[in-house]
Protein backbone atom coordinates (compact mmCIF):
# COMPACT_ATOMS: atom_id res chain seq x y z
CA UNK A 1 0.00 0.00 0.00
CA UNK A 2 1.46 3.64 -0.29
CA UNK A 3 2.61 5.44 2.48
CA UNK A 4 1.16 8.03 5.09
CA UNK A 5 1.03 11.13 3.59
CA UNK A 6 3.33 13.90 5.55
CA UNK A 7 0.13 15.85 7.19
CA UNK A 8 -1.64 12.32 8.48
CA UNK A 9 -3.36 13.14 11.92
CA UNK A 10 -2.07 11.21 14.56
CA UNK A 11 -4.50 9.45 16.98
CA UNK A 12 -4.91 11.42 20.84
CA UNK A 13 -4.07 9.26 23.33
CA UNK A 14 -5.34 9.96 27.26
CA UNK A 15 -4.33 7.16 29.98
CA UNK A 16 -7.35 6.17 31.99
CA UNK A 17 -5.53 4.24 35.09
CA UNK A 18 -4.06 1.02 33.39
CA UNK A 19 -5.51 1.15 30.10
CA UNK A 20 -4.68 3.28 26.91
CA UNK A 21 -7.49 5.36 25.29
CA UNK A 22 -6.85 6.06 21.79
CA UNK A 23 -9.60 8.34 19.60
CA UNK A 24 -9.78 8.95 15.69
CA UNK A 25 -12.15 9.68 12.54
CA UNK A 26 -14.33 6.21 12.12
CA UNK A 27 -16.91 4.94 10.00
CA UNK A 28 -18.91 1.72 10.75
CA UNK A 29 -18.86 -0.42 8.32
CA UNK A 30 -20.26 -3.89 9.66
CA UNK A 31 -21.91 -4.96 13.15
CA UNK A 32 -22.97 -8.03 14.43
CA UNK A 33 -24.91 -9.60 17.81
CA UNK A 34 -21.89 -10.73 20.29
CA UNK A 35 -23.12 -12.72 23.31
CA UNK A 36 -26.51 -11.24 25.05
CA UNK A 37 -26.52 -7.69 25.52
CA UNK A 38 -23.12 -6.52 23.77
CA UNK A 39 -22.27 -6.07 19.56
CA UNK A 40 -18.84 -6.47 17.41
CA UNK A 41 -18.64 -3.20 15.16
CA UNK A 42 -16.20 -3.21 12.71
CA UNK A 43 -15.01 0.77 11.41
CA UNK A 44 -12.45 1.76 9.00
CA UNK A 45 -10.42 4.37 10.27
CA UNK A 46 -8.42 7.40 10.20
CA UNK A 47 -5.43 6.63 12.29
CA UNK A 48 -6.08 2.45 13.02
CA UNK A 49 -7.06 1.24 9.44
CA UNK A 50 -9.68 -0.81 9.59
CA UNK A 51 -10.60 -2.64 12.80
CA UNK A 52 -12.80 -4.62 15.11
CA UNK A 53 -13.98 -3.52 18.56
CA UNK A 54 -16.36 -4.76 21.00
CA UNK A 55 -19.24 -2.44 21.83
CA UNK A 56 -20.43 -3.65 25.62
CA UNK A 57 -23.34 -3.13 26.55
CA UNK A 58 -24.70 -2.41 23.29
CA UNK A 59 -27.79 -3.72 23.02
CA UNK A 60 -29.49 -2.14 26.66
CA UNK A 61 -31.80 0.00 26.66
CA UNK A 62 -30.21 2.80 28.60
CA UNK A 63 -27.01 1.69 26.69
CA UNK A 64 -24.41 5.08 25.95
CA UNK A 65 -24.68 3.50 22.50
CA UNK A 66 -27.85 3.41 21.80
CA UNK A 67 -28.69 5.43 18.20
CA UNK A 68 -24.58 5.94 17.30
CA UNK A 69 -24.14 2.25 16.22
CA UNK A 70 -25.36 2.42 12.94
CA UNK A 71 -24.35 1.27 9.48
CA UNK A 72 -22.43 4.18 7.68
CA UNK A 73 -22.51 6.53 10.69
CA UNK A 74 -19.04 8.10 10.65
CA UNK A 75 -17.89 9.23 13.91
CA UNK A 76 -15.04 10.28 16.76
CA UNK A 77 -14.77 6.63 18.43
CA UNK A 78 -12.36 5.77 21.43
CA UNK A 79 -10.79 2.43 22.04
CA UNK A 80 -9.27 0.40 24.61
CA UNK A 81 -6.43 -1.49 22.07
CA UNK A 82 -6.25 -5.10 22.72
CA UNK A 83 -2.24 -6.44 22.84
CA UNK A 84 -4.08 -10.16 22.66
CA UNK A 85 -6.10 -10.00 19.82
CA UNK A 86 -7.37 -8.05 17.23
CA UNK A 87 -10.36 -7.48 18.88
CA UNK A 88 -10.26 -4.04 20.68
CA UNK A 89 -12.81 -2.13 23.19
CA UNK A 90 -14.84 0.23 22.62
CA UNK A 91 -15.26 3.20 25.19
CA UNK A 92 -17.18 5.90 23.80
CA UNK A 93 -18.48 7.05 20.00
CA UNK A 94 -19.44 10.71 19.38
CA UNK A 95 -21.54 11.17 15.96
CA UNK A 96 -20.18 13.30 13.51
CA UNK A 97 -22.02 12.61 10.34
CA UNK A 98 -24.81 9.10 9.63
CA UNK A 99 -25.24 10.29 6.00
CA UNK A 100 -28.95 9.82 6.20
CA UNK A 101 -29.01 9.97 2.21
CA UNK A 102 -27.85 7.14 1.67
CA UNK A 103 -30.36 5.28 3.42
CA UNK A 104 -33.24 7.24 1.65
CA UNK A 105 -33.02 4.39 -1.59
CA UNK A 106 -31.78 0.62 -2.15
CA UNK A 107 -29.40 1.78 -5.11
CA UNK A 108 -27.32 4.10 -2.42
CA UNK A 109 -27.37 1.44 0.17
CA UNK A 110 -26.21 -0.90 -2.59
CA UNK A 111 -23.19 1.49 -3.80
CA UNK A 112 -22.22 2.04 -0.28
CA UNK A 113 -21.95 -1.40 0.40
CA UNK A 114 -20.20 -2.52 -1.99
CA UNK A 115 -17.45 0.51 -1.38
CA UNK A 116 -17.13 -1.26 1.85
CA UNK A 117 -16.77 -4.71 0.84
CA UNK A 118 -13.76 -3.46 -1.74
CA UNK A 119 -11.92 -1.93 1.27
CA UNK A 120 -12.44 -4.71 3.55
CA UNK A 121 -10.64 -6.51 0.64
CA UNK A 122 -7.91 -4.33 0.17
CA UNK A 123 -7.25 -3.62 3.55
CA UNK A 124 -5.02 -5.22 6.12
CA UNK A 125 -6.83 -5.39 9.54
CA UNK A 126 -5.42 -2.89 11.87
CA UNK A 127 -2.94 -1.52 9.43
CA UNK A 128 -2.86 2.71 9.33
CA UNK A 129 -4.04 4.01 5.75
CA UNK A 130 -5.66 7.52 6.12
CA UNK A 131 -5.83 7.80 2.33
CA UNK A 132 -8.42 4.14 2.74
CA UNK A 133 -10.73 6.37 5.08
CA UNK A 134 -10.43 9.69 3.13
CA UNK A 135 -11.66 8.00 0.02
CA UNK A 136 -14.42 5.93 2.28
CA UNK A 137 -15.53 9.24 4.02
CA UNK A 138 -15.54 11.28 0.51
CA UNK A 139 -17.69 8.45 -1.77
CA UNK A 140 -20.27 8.34 1.05
CA UNK A 141 -20.53 11.92 0.80
CA UNK A 142 -21.35 11.96 -2.83
CA UNK A 143 -23.85 8.90 -1.85
CA UNK A 144 -25.28 10.99 0.96
CA UNK A 145 -26.67 13.59 -1.70
CA UNK A 146 -26.36 11.57 -5.26
CA UNK A 147 -27.22 7.90 -6.49
CA UNK A 148 -24.33 6.47 -7.62
CA UNK A 149 -23.29 6.05 -11.31
CA UNK A 150 -20.91 3.81 -13.51
CA UNK A 151 -18.51 6.64 -13.63
CA UNK A 152 -18.64 7.14 -9.74
CA UNK A 153 -17.91 3.76 -9.27
CA UNK A 154 -14.55 3.49 -11.44
CA UNK A 155 -13.87 6.64 -9.95
CA UNK A 156 -13.75 5.24 -6.25
CA UNK A 157 -12.14 1.71 -8.45
CA UNK A 158 -9.06 4.27 -9.57
CA UNK A 159 -8.13 6.03 -6.24
CA UNK A 160 -8.30 2.75 -4.84
CA UNK A 161 -6.44 1.49 -6.85
CA UNK A 162 -3.66 4.54 -7.16
CA UNK A 163 -3.65 4.04 -3.22
CA UNK A 164 -2.72 0.06 -3.46
CA UNK A 165 -0.15 0.78 -6.23
CA UNK A 166 -1.55 -0.61 -9.40
CA UNK A 167 -2.77 2.33 -10.76
CA UNK A 168 -1.63 2.73 -14.29
CA UNK A 169 -0.42 -0.87 -14.60
CA UNK A 170 0.16 -2.32 -17.93
CA UNK A 171 -3.32 -4.03 -19.44
CA UNK A 172 -3.07 -7.82 -19.65
CA UNK A 173 -1.15 -10.16 -21.91
CA UNK A 174 1.41 -6.05 -22.50
CA UNK A 175 5.05 -5.74 -21.77
CA UNK A 176 7.34 -2.97 -22.63
CA UNK A 177 8.82 -4.97 -25.71
CA UNK A 178 5.65 -6.42 -27.01
CA UNK A 179 2.77 -3.71 -27.90
CA UNK A 180 -1.13 -4.55 -26.99
CA UNK A 181 -2.15 -7.18 -29.06
CA UNK A 182 -5.61 -8.56 -29.88
CA UNK A 183 -5.08 -10.92 -27.32
CA UNK A 184 -4.42 -8.44 -24.50
CA UNK A 185 -7.27 -6.66 -22.32
CA UNK A 186 -7.64 -2.94 -21.83
CA UNK A 187 -6.04 -1.52 -17.66
CA UNK A 188 -9.08 -1.56 -15.86
CA UNK A 189 -8.71 -0.43 -12.24
CA UNK A 190 -11.33 -3.28 -11.01
CA UNK A 191 -9.14 -5.61 -12.58
CA UNK A 192 -5.75 -4.53 -11.52
CA UNK A 193 -7.32 -4.55 -7.59
CA UNK A 194 -9.06 -8.68 -8.40
CA UNK A 195 -5.36 -9.59 -9.48
CA UNK A 196 -3.56 -7.89 -6.76
CA UNK A 197 -5.90 -9.17 -4.05
CA UNK A 198 -7.16 -12.00 -5.42
CA UNK A 199 -10.75 -11.74 -6.04
CA UNK A 200 -13.56 -8.45 -6.02
CA UNK A 201 -16.54 -8.61 -4.08
CA UNK A 202 -19.65 -10.35 -5.96
CA UNK A 203 -21.51 -7.88 -5.26
CA UNK A 204 -19.87 -6.12 -8.06
CA UNK A 205 -21.61 -8.14 -10.74
CA UNK A 206 -25.51 -7.28 -9.65
CA UNK A 207 -24.87 -3.41 -8.96
CA UNK A 208 -23.04 -2.48 -12.21
CA UNK A 209 -26.13 -4.30 -14.14
CA UNK A 210 -28.61 -2.54 -11.77
CA UNK A 211 -26.65 1.02 -12.89
CA UNK A 212 -26.68 0.03 -16.57
CA UNK A 213 -30.41 -0.26 -16.16
CA UNK A 214 -31.03 2.71 -14.94
CA UNK A 215 -29.33 4.88 -17.15
CA UNK A 216 -30.71 3.18 -19.42
CA UNK A 217 -34.16 4.03 -18.09
CA UNK A 218 -33.18 7.05 -17.29
CA UNK A 219 -31.48 7.87 -21.09
CA UNK A 220 -35.30 7.31 -21.89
Amino acid sequence: MAGEPDNCKIAPVVVLGFHRVESTEAILIRKRKFRDTSLIVSWCTESFGCVQTVAKGARRPKSPFAGKLDLFFEAEISVVRSRKSDLHTLTEVVLKNPFPGIRSNYLRTQGAAYFVELIEICTERDHREPELFELLRRAFGYLDANNPTTRAVAHFETELARIAGVHGMKSVGEADSFPRGANSVPYSAAFALGNLFGRLPLSRTPLLKTLAAEAKKNSK
